[in-house]
């Protein structure tokens, strides 16, 4: 990928990223079905006020990682919109980074100096580069919107009251 720093000094890369998440995500509806299983099988009411925020956190991060990422990769807006839908679906994370593995969207490391894309002018584009080139600020903001957004949505309640 033109513009993209050698991986070796960079240590997580997007496509070890994309990874972590998918499979976390994959693993926390695991856990929540589970415990959906327990309470409407077997009166456990107990398990999903765990399982469902671990699930949520999990989605929500795997939603900002999936536009980081994409941003990154230089996605269409169609490969990153099925990219967040595949959270929807239980355990369609895992197959969907294989496919992007597969296809070769997750090569490459960060985009953090400008390359010869036109795109790499624009504003978002360098203030992405610096938000890469500073990785701790930008994760630690990143998870403060993720921890923002999932207190909003803790007292929104479980979504299945938010349309009844």
């Amino acid at each position: 990928m033109i513009g993209a720093t050698a991986t070796a000094r960079q240590g997580l890369t997007p496509k070890a990223l994309y990874r972590a998440l998918a499979i976390a995500e994959a693993i926390t509806w695991t856990l929540l079905l589970l415990a959906m299983v327990a309470k409407y099988g077997f009166h456990l009411d107990g398990l999903v006020p765990v399982a469902g925020p671990i699930h949520g956190f999990a989605f929500l991060a795997y939603g900002a990682m999936q536009l980081v990422v994409g941003h990154n990769q230089r996605w269409r807006l169609a490969t990153l919109l099925v990219g967040i839908l595949t959270a929807v679906i239980p355990f369609a994370t895992v197959p969907w980074e294989r496919s992007l593995a597969r296809r070769g969207l997750l090569e490459g490391g960060w985009r953090t100096e400008a390359g010869d894309d036109p795109r790499d002018a624009r504003r978002i584009d360098r203030a992405f580069r610096w938000g890469i080139r500073h990785a701790l600020l930008m994760a630690v903001a990143i998870a403060v919107v993720v921890a923002i957004v999932f207190v909003v949505l803790l007292q929104a309640g479980p979504p299945s009251e938010w349309l009844g």
